[in-house]
């Protein structure tokens, strides 16, 4: 996986966290093997081919929206489920594309179509999607879309 890999710090759940964020997120798998029931220390992971380390460190530190996950999503469908399985379970919604899991890890959930728009040749459009975007919890793909193009 190379010499660099991200450190997530968990209170003694890190190993579910792992699990979960694998099931998510397409390309993604625990390296080695994970005991039922048994909660390691450490458990490596990556998604979609970018390396982490979930470390049962205990409760001395928490998450913190200074740090999060990005992914990318292709299209509404995607941004929709991934946004719905985050939030769900004591996840919590946050603004322009950022929420909080269960485990209390943020999250960007940003579809193509936003930096797309955001960087685009229109700069008043560019602009009238940055105020449409600036206004949403998760990101509507449709809203910014038409924000950009003023219909």
């Amino acid at each position: 996986m190379g010499p660099v890999r991200t450190c997530l710090w968990f209170n003694g759940n890190g190993a579910e966290a792992a699990r979960f964020y694998t099931s998510l997120i397409p390309g993604s798998a625990i390296e080695g093997r994970l005991e039922d029931g048994a909660e390691p220390m450490i458990v490596q992971f990556h998604l979609a081919g970018v390396p982490y380390t979930a470390l049962n460190g205990g409760d001395r530190y928490a998450p913190t929206p200074a740090a999060s996950i990005m992914v990318s999503t292709d299209d509404q469908d995607e941004t929709d489920t991934l946004w719905a399985a985050l939030t769900a379970d004591g996840g919590a919604e946050s603004m322009c594309g950022w929420c909080v899991d269960r485990f209390g890890v943020s999250w960007q959930v940003i579809p193509t179509a936003l930096p797309r728009v955001m960087s685009g040749a229109d700069r008043a459009g560019a602009d009238r999607a940055m105020k449409a975007m600036m206004s949403m919890r998760k990101i509507d793909i449709a809203t910014l879309e038409a924000a950009y193009s003023g219909t």
